[in-house]
């Protein structure tokens, strides 16, 4: 009979897998993005594990396992996936030092914090940068150069190479229809925004790899995607001017599929029980399409997924009551 692993080796399996999940939506991101990708990705990583590093030495612990144990290197990576491509240096460190910081280490390390790492991470930037955090590159628009000009010196207007999102213009459309929209604004695809339907079917291909391999279970991602298309079938009228778009857009825009296989499925801010982790979706993918169309920012994922883990407690005791009620 074989001795089971211990947590440590499965936390470290785990975050393998995860990362090896990232990639299809990382490469997709290269392509359409360019090399402030990866830009994103080292600079994410190097200050995680320098983070990592130097709290535990402030706390007087071993650097091992917990510095190797792939938890910082996932949240970094998943926030360096969320940012825009070529925003300045400084705001992925501190995006980063914000996450490892305000939403692990203070509350504990790794397995004691209340809310996801990168999004909160994500979310402060997005309320103290907003200038810098609404500068998303169009497709191929961006040369290595001049996006290391833009990362690491001072970069010029990005008026040539940024533009809104099409969650951004069809928010703020007043007058066209969503048929003039995809036929017209360059920031629409086929069926999502241009490049992004393409990123979040990619991401989409990771997050069934870890379904497949067990990660996590089912019920948190198709919770959140089942809930949004629901929602966004009711809002939806057609082409009109003020429509708020189809199910297939919201599926195939913004964060959705990075959202619904990385974010909401951490096992530690989200819920437990398996109902708690459907309702949990649920509500992610409610609340993403109440502010993608009615609140202040163009993608809501981030703010979605902050606000139902302070719901978590609340879905576990429900949960556990309904579980009570169920006859043996």
């Amino acid at each position: 009979m074989s001795r089971p692993e211990p947590m440590d080796e499965r936390l470290r399996q785990a975050m393998q897998r995860v990362l090896l999940a990232t990639l299809p939506g990382a490469l997709a991101l290269l392509w359409f993005q360019g090399w402030g990708i990866l830009l994103n990705l080292a600079l994410a990583g190097l200050t995680a594990m320098a983070i990592e590093a130097a709290v535990l030495r402030l706390r007087r612990r071993s650097l091992a396992p917990e510095l190797f144990d792939g938890s910082a290197l996932v949240s970094a990576t998943l926030l360096a996936l969320a940012l825009p491509a070529y925003g300045p240096w400084w705001l992925t460190v501190t995006a980063v030092a914000c996450a490892l910081l305000f939403g692990k280490h203070l509350w504990g390390g790794v397995g004691s914090n209340p809310f996801n790492p990168a999004m909160l991470g994500y979310a402060l930037a997005l309320v103290a940068f907003p200038a810098h955090m609404s500068q998303w590159p169009a497709p191929h628009a961006v040369g290595l150069l001049e996006g290391l000009q833009h990362v690491f010196g001072t970069p010029p207007a990005p008026d040539a190479w940024a533009g809104a999102t099409a969650l951004d213009s069809l928010r703020l459309n007043r007058s066209l229809t969503i048929d003039e929209l995809f036929a017209h604004n360059p920031a629409f695809g086929h069926f999502g925004g241009r490049g992004a339907e393409w990123v979040n079917l990619a991401f989409l291909a990771g997050g069934l790899f870890l379904l497949q391999q067990r990660v996590f279970s089912w019920h948190a991602p198709v919770g959140m995607l089942a809930s949004l298309f629901l929602i966004s079938l009711i809002g939806w009228n057609g082409s009109g001017s003020d429509s708020h778009g189809s199910p297939l857009f919201h599926l195939l825009a913004g964060a959705t599929m990075l959202g619904a296989f990385f974010i909401v499925t951490e096992p530690v801010s989200g819920a437990k029980a398996p109902l708690a982790r459907l309702l949990f979706g649920v509500g992610v993918g409610l609340l993403t399409y109440t502010i993608r169309t009615w609140g202040g920012y163009p993608d809501g994922v981030a703010f979605a997924v902050l606000l139902m883990n302070l719901g978590v407690p609340a879905l576990e005791r429900l949960a556990a009551a309904r579980q009570r009620r169920q006859p043996a």
